[in-house]
């Protein structure tokens, strides 16, 4: 394979690349009920099509800060080993083909905070971080708590 496909969304006034083949949908925002006793950047739960889905507020992940929800935010709602969620950005702008000749990992790797980081794509006038959703999931807090609360909730539903 000679290019990633990825969807670029953003967070902050940065831009980030999510792989195609981790993206479930994307989707608008919908009401979104609390799960109290979670990690903070746990929104809560969302109904997608059916599936209970919790919603992680991606800019709080990375910035520490609550993103600014408008009319061009969505939910890119990813399949990780771990669990469905979904991660709520400022926007998910295009898909685009990033040539494998143009990311490079060399930066991220001296970088612990971050293993979800997993290449920089240089293209052009722009740089575009990929994350991997598998990861991002893998390396946060609390996980074994949401999947035992969203499979509780979906227990209840039946």
């Amino acid at each position: 394979m000679d290019e990633l496909k990825a969807v670029i969304v953003q967070c902050g006034n940065e831009e980030y690349a999510i792989p195609v083949d981790s993206i479930v949908s994307i989707e608008r925002l919908e009401q979104v009920n609390p799960i109290p006793h979670l990690p903070d950047f746990v929104l809560g739960l969302m109904n997608i099509r059916g599936e209970l889905v919790p919603i992680f507020d991606f800019e709080k992940i990375l910035y520490d800060r609550s993103a600014k929800i408008q009319d061009e935010t969505r939910v890119v709602v990813v399949q990780t080993g771990v669990l469905t969620i979904g991660l709520l950005v400022l926007d998910a702008k295009e898909i685009i083909d990033i040539p494998n000749n143009s990311l490079t990992d060399s930066a991220l790797k001296v970088y612990s905070k971050t293993p979800y980081f997993t290449a920089v794509a240089n293209l052009k006038a722009r740089m575009i971080t990929v994350v991997d959703p598998n990861v991002l999931a893998q390396t946060l807090s609390g996980m074994n708590e949401i999947g035992a609360y969203v499979e509780a909730k979906i227990s209840e539903a039946k």
